[in-house]
């Protein structure tokens, strides 16, 4: 089937990452940067130029498109998602990736930082591509991967099915969307505009995984407010909202309840910014576990804390603001276990071990799965994410284009 077929899924991808898309957690404005818009330009061209006419960004950094139904029988309307925008946490700008051809086992050495070494002892899962083509960043930005090989992949299934009109199968829209990095992925989404009855994301990682459930998310602000003085006159005045910061950081655990410190289906709270003066400090803190009910645990376990940082200082205050990000997919792929069974056929009939492990944070899906999209969440290849030590495998790359033909030509027609 993918025998004759020349993938073009590397071409694209060392194309993609070069344009800077990172999302600001900071920014008000949807999307939260406008240069997403640049890479959202580019798609939609090419997917004009492969034939998807009706490709268009809208107003929000959207991009849509379809390719056609084949045959004479009515499908399902199903949706491949990715996000457009690259992580926060690392610079994405002015990446210059590296092909690694038939990787060998050894260490990688970035030469714009020889500090940064991938090694299998670090990233165990590279012993699985030994032999493959491995691209990494040159060690001073990350590289885009996440989730830019999604965004790749979903062009060339795009290409691979333009170019075999003969196989039957129902409409395919496509979805690239902004700022998932940030939390706001879908957050203008116009998804009667979408018209699909069920999708897939292109956002996981190893060869042959497959996720249809992840953290429940909050977010959690707490402001401490202090009270000014002169320092020099501040004797029985002064309340220091940093120290009372320290005070109320100090009081987490160290070796439980922390990213650092779980795994699995461990659920954290991660205190993830900090800013302000004497007189004001503002602390935001994510908070996730695989248990929605979990979460209003542990942010009571914050305001407990937090109750005996205001005793350790008198006159000062605080307040405490709890904001829903995104809950387990789960709860709504249960009732929809068609939706899991095709995803999980192609990647058998692609030659693949299936790989069901949940996600340990949040995609697009989750949040289309409770808009009335249900959408788990496909392999990529895109490793070690969100630091200057990203890298993906390029047949990881094209087994996840071939998983994304073989799961839409799986869609049983309606009845």
């Amino acid at each position: 089937m993918f025998n004759d077929y020349s993938f073009s899924v590397q071409e694209r991808f060392l194309r993609y990452i070069q344009i800077d898309t990172q999302s600001d957690p900071n920014a008000t404005a949807f999307p939260s940067t406008e240069k997403q818009k640049d890479l959202a330009r580019i798609l939609v061209i090419e997917l004009k130029e492969l034939g998807l006419q009706d490709a268009e960004m809208d107003e929000y950094g959207y991009v849509m498109a379809t390719i056609p139904a084949s045959g004479s029988k009515k499908y399902p309307v199903i949706c491949y998602c990715s996000h457009m925008d690259t992580a926060p946490d690392c610079s994405g700008s002015g990446v210059k990736p590296l092909v690694h051809e038939n990787y060998d086992g050894s260490a990688i050495v970035l030469p714009d930082d020889e500090l940064q070494v991938i090694t299998v002892d670090e990233h165990p899962y590279l012993k699985e591509r030994i032999g493959d083509t491995i691209i990494t960043a040159s060690g001073t930005t990350l590289l885009g991967v996440d989730n830019k090989a999604g965004v790749a992949i979903i062009m060339d299934i795009a290409r691979y099915f333009m170019q075999h009109p003969e196989l039957e199968h129902g409409a395919i829209r496509i979805l690239f969307t902004p700022d998932e990095e940030v939390g706001r992925g879908v957050d203008k989404l116009d998804l009667q505009k979408l018209g699909a009855d069920f999708g897939y994301t292109f956002d996981g990682g190893e060869r042959g995984a497959f996720e249809y459930e992840n953290f429940s998310a909050d977010g959690v602000t707490i402001e401490l407010f202090g009270v000014s003085a002169h320092p020099g006159a501040a004797k029985d005045k002064l309340v220091n909202a940093i120290k009372m910061a320290a005070d109320f950081l100090e009081r987490l655990p160290k070796g439980e309840l922390s990213p650092e410190s779980t795994e699995g289906r461990y659920g954290f709270v991660h205190p993830v910014q900090m800013e302000g003066i004497a007189e004001k400090v503002t602390l935001r803190f994510i908070i996730r576990d695989f248990i929605t009910a979990k979460l209003a645990a542990y942010e009571q376990f914050l305001k407990d804390k937090l109750d005996e940082t205001l005793e350790a200082f008198p006159g000062g205050r605080a307040s405490f603001t709890v904001k829903e990000q995104y809950r387990n997919m789960k709860d709504v792929l249960d009732k929809h276990p068609h939706v899991i069974a095709y995803a999980e056929k192609a990647i058998r009939d692609s030659g693949l071990e299936l790989r069901v492990e949940p996600i340990r944070g949040g995609t697009d899906g989750a949040r289309l799965s409770f808009m009335g999209l249900p959408c788990p969440n496909i392999f990529t290849g895109e490793m070690a994410l969100h630091g200057k030590h990203e890298y993906v495998s390029v047949q990881d790359m094209q087994k996840s284009v071939e998983v994304g033909v073989r799961l839409a030509l799986s869609i049983e027609p309606l009845v």
